[in-house]
């Protein structure tokens, strides 16, 4: 999932806690080959910042990474989200299989007609996943590593007590 800023991202994905295996942030959808931060951020590899979420399907729903994709992220924004600025902050979805194709479609087109009646457009691009590369360790678990850090701090933290807030049902006690 390719949502902007993956530390944040990932973040809310691992909060949903049980059945939900793993994440890991990486870079997708481009053209270089495992390609560094430095080298995504300039914007000439191609890739975007996404998520990789492994999941257990009998505890955890594709609808509902579905659900924290669509909710957790502005799907209208181009190259961006909010102030981050840059082709790896582009709304993605990358499938792992091609089964799932129409579920994502139809929500897709779902997304399409609410933004339509606000004039907006959205504008998430839906791929097989290709060129997937692990971020660099330091990337790993980066907010709950780092809360204080001033990103962090300042943008990841206030959307992420909304996320709680939101999804409280949800996510792992």
């Amino acid at each position: 999932f390719g949502m902007g800023c993956f530390w944040g991202a990932e973040r809310k994905f691992w909060e949903l806690g049980d059945g939900i295996h793993v994440t890991a942030v990486g870079y997708a959808a481009g053209h270089t080959p495992n390609p560094l931060y430095e080298e995504v951020c300039s914007g000439r590899t191609g890739h975007n910042e996404v998520v990789l979420v492994v999941y257990d399907p009998k505890k955890v729903s594709f609808d509902k990474l579905l659900k924290i994709f669509w909710e957790n992220h502005d799907p209208t924004q181009g190259m961006r989200q909010g102030n981050d600025v840059g082709t790896q902050y582009r709304s993605g979805i990358y499938l792992e299989h091609e089964s799932q194709r129409d579920t994502v479609q139809q929500v897709w087109s779902e997304a399409q007609k609410a933004y339509q009646t606000e004039g907006r457009q959205v504008v998430t691009e839906i791929q097989t996943l290709s060129n997937y590369s692990r971020a660099e360790d330091y990337h790993q678990h980066y907010f709950a590593l780092h809360p204080g850090q001033g990103y962090c701090a300042h943008v990841i933290a206030p959307k992420l007590d909304k996320f709680r807030k939101t999804f409280k049902n949800a996510l792992k006690h």
